[in-house]
């Protein structure tokens, strides 16, 4: 059984711990137990991070695509070797399966791995000038980058945050969230042990709203980078707002699926009834509102229920489960408001609905149908294990009702028509579209959205572009 490990925070190469600091109490959701207490950084912890994220970030940008390479192929053989380990902490924090947070793993290995490639690849040009002239474009690393990571993906988010800036050049201080800090912390042990001085990359915790205020407001930071809610997301683009600086913001997102009647439905829901339940539905990308053409709606309802009621739902440590817990006490009342909003509203209840057991905070995969547009969750994230399945007549109702919220972060659609599937990709207001497919991420792949789902991409190329400004120098 791996044991749960002594939290603290990094700062500038040293763990400090807890002392006479304020702390968070770090909860098992399967079991309600506490797991740590998590020390909260002072106005004086953070005014340290940022003079050694300067510091850092002096040091590191000058180092060679090589060297920084090296660190990140180091970091990703690590994690791969730590996987067992770091997969059962994830679990104990955030509430997922063992499989699910070992997939974690392996994702932030694949992209380290992928990065220190891109280490090599970041390219300037130079200009055709007369005889005696000479115009060049380069790329540099931004500078020191604030990063906020949510608790969902306790993992692939602090990968994300650190992998990118790290390759850039740049140097960050990482807030992920004290729900999961041991799993942040883990990903980023795997940079300092495979040879990432530390002054280029921290961790702090602490009340959020200070933690970015007082980050934010340093002219040190260059750029944020923060992966929540729309709702935080204005917040600390305001705050950014006021000293310029660069910003990717990848929000909340509402996903429409739109299933066409030209697909074997039993492959669909074979795909999708696990992709929905994946972490409890606590997914920025979750399928959530499926738009199901008429023809087939009956028989796809029917097969989504029982395939989520036939979900074992349980601790995320034993092998047998498929969905664990909700990972805190805010999300099961969530979803009991939305689900009994809902139902009042006329919506059909076919599986689900309530909390499950006597201790953690465990709720049912549950399927709503015919759910109306007035109901609060047609029209706010659920984050939550909560399907909605409505009929609609045919394509062009089905583009407009996927359209309709101002998120646009995932899409998935299922037809086998090639000239449709065309017009689904241009036409759905979305930064990811899948195809007859469920996947919309990989290490070289582009990972965000559009409208208030945010903007600018992690992970590929994009990733690293969005840690770089451009410089123009012409010579005489």
């Amino acid at each position: 059984m791996t044991a749960y490990p002594q939290l603290h925070m990094m700062i500038d190469g040293e763990r400090v711990a807890a002392g006479d600091r304020a702390t968070h109490r770090v909860i098992n959701p399967a079991t309600g137990e506490t797991l740590g207490e998590l020390p909260l950084a002072t106005a004086a912890d953070l005014d340290r991070a940022l003079e050694a994220a300067q510091r850092g970030f002096r040091r590191w940008r000058n180092s060679s695509a090589q060297e920084r390479a090296a660190v990140l192929q180091g970091a990703a053989r690590l994690l791969m070797e730590r996987a067992d380990t770091i997969a059962r902490i994830a679990t104990m924090e955030e509430g997922k399966t063992v499989a699910e947070a070992k997939a974690e793993v392996g994702m932030v290995a694949g992209l380290f791995n992928f990065y220190a490639g891109e280490c090599q690849r970041i390219y300037g040009r130079t200009l055709v000038r007369p005889a005696g002239l000479r115009s060049i474009v380069t790329k540099e690393p931004v500078g020191p980058v604030a990063a906020f990571a949510p608790w969902n993906f306790p993992l692939s988010n602090p990968g994300r945050k650190l992998g990118a800036p790290i390759a850039a050049g740049c140097s960050v201080i990482l807030k992920s969230a004290e729900e999961t800090p041991a799993s942040a912390l883990g990903v980023l042990q795997c940079l300092l042990d495979a040879g990432l001085p530390g002054d280029v990359a921290q961790a702090v915790f602490g009340v959020p709203d200070e933690v970015s205020r007082h980050l934010l407001a340093s002219p040190i930071i260059r750029k944020l980078s923060f992966t929540g809610s729309t709702v935080i997301g204005r917040h600390l683009l305001k705050l950014a707002a006021d000293d310029l600086k660069r910003t990717t913001m990848e929000l909340g997102g509402h996903g429409p699926v739109l299933v066409f009647d030209d697909v074997d439905t039993g492959r669909v829901l074979d795909a999708m009834v696990p992709h929905k339940f994946r972490n409890a539905g606590q997914v920025c990308v979750a399928p959530t509102r499926f738009i199901v053409q008429q023809d087939i709606f009956d028989d796809f309802v029917q097969g989504f229920a029982e395939r989520a009621a036939a979900l074992k739902v349980g601790n995320g440590l034993d092998p047998d489960v498929r969905m664990g817990p909700l990972a805190n006490p805010r999300r099961p009342d969530a979803m009991e408001k939305m689900v009994a909003d809902a139902v009042a509203r006329g919506a059909k209840l076919h599986t689900g609905g309530e909390r499950l057991g006597n201790q953690g905070f465990f709720y049912a995969p549950t399927v709503l149908s015919n759910v109306p547009l007035d109901a609060e969750i047609m029209n706010e994230e659920p984050f939550g294990p909560v399907a909605i399945l409505n009929p609609y007549v045919g394509e062009e109702e089905m583009i407009a009702e996927a359209n309709r919220l101002p998120y646009g972060l995932a899409a998935y659609n299922w037809t086998d028509n090639a000239a449709r599937q065309r017009r689904l990709a241009r036409e759905l207001e979305a930064g990811m579209i899948t195809i007859n497919n469920i996947s919309v991420g990989a290490p070289d792949s582009p990972f965000g959205g559009v409208k208030w789902s945010g903007h600018g991409s992690e992970d590929g190329p994009e990733g690293i572009e969005a840690c770089l400004v451009t410089k123009a120098v012409h010579e005489a």
